[in-house]
């Protein structure tokens, strides 16, 4: 019997429909079904790598570990990686398929189509619910013959919606009336109820809309979610760096993550702020302070964000930063910045055959056509500056980058001993002759606690600064306080009736 359907979809980017879809993954897992994510079509600069070797959206790999599942290709099979000039990179089922302007891409969506169709339907025969997520808004009228994520899914499987408006930006109930007055009657006749997202005040005040809404729409508000802030689920959309604030105030180190024009996967550091670090993303110079910790993150587009820096002035922050003592990390695009010279002869990401570095490590990348994407199990290696006394400790993460970076004389940050295929021996990383820098290409380092407690007691010592106790991070019970979040807010009853045709809150 195939599964029953529920998508979220949302009045606009950001409004929170993929945490949203992560705590009913948790919910209906709670309650006895087995339940899968699904997101036709992600543009999303933050991805995961599957156990196959897949790429797919960060989101849907945190709602199938919320749905205590392991992540799968299928769960997003189209990944939209934005690049310079207009471009993205287009992966379909986890691998690269191509590089393309945005106006050819629409033009290509309706080969997609049978391959979205196949992902749904296997995920259909295998679980009992399969939780739907849209992408930005289902009202973009320009773009209804060609999109491939929103109403055509929903219709593709007569899926229930529901419809998310974030409050906290204000107009919620235009955006909710308004979506509805684009879209035709077929569609407005899938959506089933709102969900009113990022509420903070008196639900009482808010009582009379809502019962406006309801009478003008003729539509259930099933529930209120409170903003909160104290729950780190992986975002996946930059918007959310916007919205964000600096991280604790009473933070004890103070790291500073240079805000890329194409970063990617930031939620790399979000460990670090729940360790306490005031986390800052900074996109100019006097932004930059004198951090004890600067890092320069991922990027799609590792020489457009360098040249980007070097215009305004950050690439020679940083260099003085750095010899001035500072410690300074790069990871995947972020490493390839910290070196001597990136050479790109196929012109696979730029026009540009080759473009100095930052000079900071001893090293050379060059781009290829070939893309790596592997999960990674590896053993920390050096053993000076901020790596010292952390040597031989594992850690596991995930690789996804074009281009390979190589060095004659540095010590290498870690050591790779095992994949999902297998054991494997090679280094990854290097770091600089003082230890006080060092890159690597893993990405989900901090996401490993004894790694990061370890790693933050070294860099208090450097910076001489008061050690604090460490605080366990644990993602199951993450997951769980999102579901309690949305289960005390949410009329579940409500819900269940919707997606599975019938009242009730657990698997009979």
């Amino acid at each position: 019997m195939p599964a029953k359907t529920l998508m979220i979809q949302g009045t606009a980017s950001s409004a929170g429909k993929s945490v949203i879809a992560a705590g009913l993954c948790r919910i209906f897992w709670q309650d006895g079904f087995k339940v899968a994510p699904f997101k036709a079509q992600n543009m999303a600069l933050n991805s995961f790598v599957t156990r196959e070797g897949g790429e797919i959206g960060r989101a849907q790999a945190v709602q199938a570990e919320a749905a205590g599942i392991e992540p799968s290709v299928h769960m997003n099979p189209v990944l939209l990686k934005p690049e310079a000039d207009n471009r993205s990179q287009i992966i379909v089922l986890g691998q690269v398929a191509k590089n393309m302007e945005a106006s050819q891409y629409y033009s290509y969506t309706p080969n997609l189509l049978k391959i979205i169709k196949n992902s749904l339907g296997h995920l259909l025969s295998t679980y009992d619910i399969v939780v739907i997520e849209g992408a930005g808004s289902p009202a973009e009228i320009n773009l209804r013959d060609r999109e491939i994520v929103n109403m055509r899914i929903a219709g593709m499987v007569n899926a229930p919606v529901l419809l998310v408006g974030d409050i906290d930006r204000g107009g919620v109930f235009a955006s909710i009336v308004g979506t509805l007055e684009l879209l035709t009657m077929q569609e407005c006749d899938l959506i089933k109820g709102f969900i009113i997202n990022k509420f903070r005040g008196d639900l009482k005040l808010l009582k009379p809309g809502l019962d406006i809404l309801e009478k003008r729409t003729g539509k259930p508000v099933l529930g209120v979610i409170p903003y909160f802030r104290d729950i780190g689920i992986a975002q996946e959309d930059s918007v959310y760096l916007d919205e964000r604030q600096t991280g604790s105030a009473n933070g004890t180190i103070d790291v500073a993550v240079i805000r890329l024009p194409h970063i990617s996967n930031y939620d790399d550091f979000d460990p670090l702020e729940e360790q306490g670090c005031a986390v800052r993303y900074v996109s100019t110079v006097p932004e930059l302070g004198s951090p004890d910790l600067l890092i320069l993150p991922g990027t799609k587009s590792t020489i457009a964000d360098l040249i980007k820096l070097q215009q305004q002035g950050l690439a020679q922050a940083i260099v003085r930063l750095a010899q001035s003592g500072i410690p300074v990390i790069g990871i995947c695009g972020g490493y390839q910045m910290l070196g001597k010279s990136i050479h790109d002869p196929d012109k696979v990401e730029s026009r540009h055959d080759s473009i100095n570095g930052l000079g900071l490590l001893d090293t050379t990348t060059i781009f290829r056509n070939d893309k790596t994407t592997t999960q990674v199990k590896a053993r920390v290696y050096a053993d000076k500056g901020l790596l010292k006394g952390l040597k031989g400790v594992e850690v596991t993460g995930y690789e996804i980058h074009m281009g390979q970076t190589r060095s004659q004389r540095c010590q290498p940050t870690l050591q790779v001993f095992e994949t999902p295929r297998g054991k494997v021996d090679y280094f990854d990383g290097i770091v600089g002759s003082n230890g006080l820098i060092f890159g690597t290409y893993i990405h989900g380092l901090f996401h490993n606690g004894e790694f990061t407690r370890r790693f933050l007691n070294r860099l208090r010592q450097l910076r001489r600064l008061p050690e604090t106790t460490t605080v366990s991070i644990n993602k199951q019970e993450i997951y769980d306080k999102l579901a309690d979040i949305i289960r005390s807010n949410l009329d579940m009853s409500q819900v269940y009736k919707i997606a599975l045709g019938r009242k009730g809150d657990a698997k009979s």
